[in-house]
């Protein structure tokens, strides 16, 4: 063993397939500064018994651009290494027996098609011929993925090691880290049995071990390990040599051959969560026992899809741990709570397919100070510090095993951990038929049922059961007054002698202005992305209210923090839980509100982006007027011990005048009629205020200078090459949901951001950005495999100069 360094620009922790990817990209980029540190043995943990799978197509944009580049790794890393890494480019095949699976399939490989990933779509009989061991009486078709294989995990995390090493970095075995150090809010080194390290940047790539590790340097990392069986057969004599890699989701099974075997695996619906009390030190290539009864009904539908599974032994009843997050999604990038503490842990059971990519864009991301590309997805700060809790992960780790197979429906929403962060209002809100959905631990009423209707989903690729009482709340907020519940939005508070000073080198708006006013601005970083898309209300000279998405509210916190210079006068804090947001919106908004204030809230007295405090029924409540659906309305902040009493007077003036609970499906509805873009799904990090259409909220000449003016200013002047359209489907059947290919005249020019359907216009509608060459020409949008006719418009379809909004 080499001797232990007493410091390290990077200090790995984790010698699975992961950290050992990140050491491999760090040295492949130059810096060769980092140590890696593995407890025990290369691999060890999970990665040695993984299944090996090496699939490109995931359920977002981003992913799939990650589980790409690891494709196209592996099919080079033997060569650069000398390491044999068994990749095999064998193609895998996903079948489905149910038609809206096969719609499922068909959308995925609709959506390939917005990253050049080939994928057909097969007939049963087509589909028989790629894999003869394959029943097919009951198929509907599948989807082929030419470029997918599998690998040896081993073998690949070897020659990964193996290339790290040979440009010079270090990689030990045999040492375990015990606490992490910290100094002044950042991460100053690890210390071990042999002695400390100091590190200006430490990477927590721990694995199973990476919650408890984080946990006791005040770092939430939601995981928990559950255990995953697959099983081995006997020889197979007639096993054709590279078969494609088998999916049958529907049977919540996958296939492989194994050296002239079959390895079949499985994520079945109710998973069996392990180490609840922690993942014993001891843990190295270890297995947990069999549980044959758990596994058997999985096994008895895997024969029925390979009947040849039927007549053969098996060899091998397998059993260890894999470590899930409570959104099936990894976690990756600098944790909010610590500086240059760094995650890469939590994979889900691809932490093959996806070791390539994410130790790639980590290690840009570190020696870079900023990531690549839009990794929202797999973000940390996209996680609430409560998510920590065993007992709330142990719980959800229940149900997310199984939905890597379960159908990825429109609005899926889970079953597990619920109730968690509810509203004041959450029970009277239930008594009149919410049907809730869960962001962030938040319950919220995405739809209200109508007496005699259950309040619960059934899902569909189609017009959900919700659609039509959806579509009433749309209306009721267009044409009189909708109630929205709009509580769990993040709110922060700025304040002291600074704070105009602070904020205003944040925003890219002006916040300049005089108090009782709300502006609507963005976040931008030094490249001219926008890192938060939210409004700033100036309450007093010294004190500003921020309010962002409730999916945001770690990550905004976390970025306005880090941005108030230490020697600045000025502090902020959460106040998320301290009110209570009833939106009122539609066209009889100022007539219920002006029947329980006396302040006068005509268009002369309180015009739009004003915000004060006022008397309303029995309270004192913050109103600003502002809108996310296009219409008048007010914003109500309420402290939280007054929001029943306020709710109660505006549902009993409001009936008279029309008054309908709306749920943030109908909000969804009516602001992609208005074009409001959602943060996450229309704008990202990399995605510029010009070629979003935001250059409106961008004060490039106001006197302080803002985080990413300069960036912004050179592309104003040199022009954009993408820009963000509104599009309506001319068929009303089928409906938009997001990463959608754009057609223009023919030709794939970029994809469908965010969807639903406009209940004013009467079609589908949606978001996405498409090339800037010329936004002129014939449009379709391709959805499972069909292209379907539509019209594209630079701005809103609903009221586009916001006239109502400003009435």
């Amino acid at each position: 063993m080499s001797e232990l360094p007493t410091q390290a620009r990077i200090v790995i922790i984790g010698g699975g397939i992961v950290g050992c990817s990140l050491a491999y990209h760090l040295a492949r980029r130059g810096c060769t500064d980092f140590v890696l540190l593995e407890r025990r043995q290369l691999t060890c943990g999970t990665t040695w018994h993984a299944a090996g799978l090496v699939g490109q197509l995931r359920a977002t944009h981003n992913l799939t651009r990650l589980a790409q580049y690891t494709a196209g790794l592996f099919g080079s890393l033997e060569a650069e290494t000398g390491q044999a890494t068994g990749f095999r480019q064998v193609g895998s095949l996903a079948v489905a027996s149910r038609p809206e699976r096969f719609e499922e399939l068909k959308r995925g490989a609709s959506m390939a098609r917005c990253f050049g990933l080939e994928a057909e779509v097969l007939t049963p009989e087509e589909a028989g011929r790629l894999h003869p061991l394959l029943q097919t009486r009951d198929l509907l078709g599948a989807v082929f993925l030419p470029k997918d294989g599998q690998t040896n995990p081993v073998d690949t995390t070897q020659a990964l090691a193996k290339g790290a090493r040979q440009r010079g970095g270090r990689i030990l075995e045999g040492i375990p880290v015990n606490a992490i150090l910290r100094r002044n809010g950042a991460v100053s080194g690890v210390v071990t049995p042999l002695g400390e390290i100091a590190a200006e940047i430490v990477v927590n790539c721990a694995g199973m071990w990476a919650r408890d590790l984080a946990a006791s340097c005040g770092v939430a990392v939601p995981l928990h390990a559950a255990e995953h069986f697959y099983v081995v057969t006997e020889p197979i004599a007639a096993l054709p040599s590279a078969l494609p890699v088998l999916r049958d989701p529907d049977s919540r099974a996958y296939f492989k051959d194994e050296a002239g075997k079959l390895l079949v695996g499985w994520f079945e619906a109710a998973a069996k969560p392990w180490g609840m009390a922690g993942i014993p030190e001891s843990f190295c290539f270890d297995q947990l026992p069999a549980d044959v009864e758990h596994i058997a009904p999985e096994l008895e539908r895997a024969m029925h899809r390979v009947p040849a599974l039927a007549d053969t032994g098996i060899q091998l009843f397998f059993n260890g741990p894999e470590s899930f997050t409570p959104d099936d999604r990894y976690l990756l990038g600098e944790a909010p709570e610590l500086r240059n503490f760094f995650v890469a842990a939590g994979f889900n059971s691809i932490g093959i397919q996806s070791s390539g990519g994410a130790g790639k864009v980590l290690a840009d991301w570190i020696l870079d100070g900023h990531p690549p590309m839009d990794l929202w997805d797999v973000d940390i700060r996209r996680c609430m510090p409560f998510q920590r809790n065993r007992r709330y992960l142990r719980d959800r780790t229940v149900e997310t095993l199984g939905l890597l197979y379960d159908m990825h429906w429109p609005f899926r929403q889970v079953a597990t951990s619920r109730g968690v962060r509810q509203s004041p209002l959450h029970d009277r809100l239930a008594a009149r038929g919410a049907c809730f959905g869960e962001v962030a631990g938040w319950e919220r009423a995405n739809w209200y049922a109508p007496a005699g209707v259950a309040p619960e989903y059934r899902y569909s690729y189609g017009r959900q059961n919700w659609f039509d009482h959806s579509a009433a709340e749309h209306a009721a907020v267009r044409e009189a007054v909708g109630l929205f519940d709009q509580t769990s939005f993040g709110k922060f508070i700025l304040e002291g002698p600074d704070a105009e000073a602070v904020i205003d080198r944040i925003c890219a708006n002006d916040l300049a202005v005089p108090p009782q006013r709300v502006v609507y601005t963005q976040w931008l970083n030094e490249r001219g992305g926008i890192e938060a898309d939210l409004t700033v209300t100036r309450e007093t000279e010294d004190r500003f209210l921020v309010v962002t998405s409730a999916a945001s509210q770690t990550r905004d916190l976390s970025w306005l923090r880090r941005h108030i210079p230490e020697d600045a006068r000025a502090t902020v804090f959460d106040a998320t839980s301290a009110y209570a947001v009833l939106g009122v919106m539609g066209p009889r908004s100022r007539e219920l509100l002006t029947r329980l204030t006396d302040e006068d809230l005509s268009n002369a007295a309180f015009p739009f982006a004003t915000s004060r405090e006022i008397d309303l029924a029995y309270a004192r409540v913050r109103a600003t007027r502002i809108t996310y659906v296009g219409e008048l309305g007010w914003e109500l902040y309420i402290p939280t011990e007054f929001a029943a009493g306020v709710f109660d007077a505006l549902i009993e003036e409001g009936t008279p005048l029309g008054l309908r609970l709306a749920g943030h499906h109908a909000l969804d509805s009516l602001r992609i009629e208005k074009a409001y873009r959602h943060w996450g799904h229309d704008i990202t990090d990399q995605d510029t205020p010009l070629e979003a259409g935001l250059g409106f909220a961008v004060a490039l000449g106001k006197s302080r200078p803002f985080i990413g003016r300069e960036a912004v200013l050179r592309q104003k002047a040199s022009g954009i090459k993408r820009r963000l359209l509104t599009f309506a489907l001319e068929n009303e059947g089928r409906l938009l949901y997001g990463n959608e290919p754009i057609w223009r005249d023919g030709t794939l020019v970029g994809r469908i951001t965010s969807g639903m359907f406009g209940h004013t216009i009467g079609k589908p509608i949606g978001l996405g950005y498409v090339e800037d060459k010329s936004i002129e020409g014939r449009y379709e949008i391709e959805i499972a495999g069909e292209r379907i006719a539509a019209r594209a418009t630079v701005g809103a379809l609903y009221d586009p100069t916001s006239a109502r909004v400003r009435g």
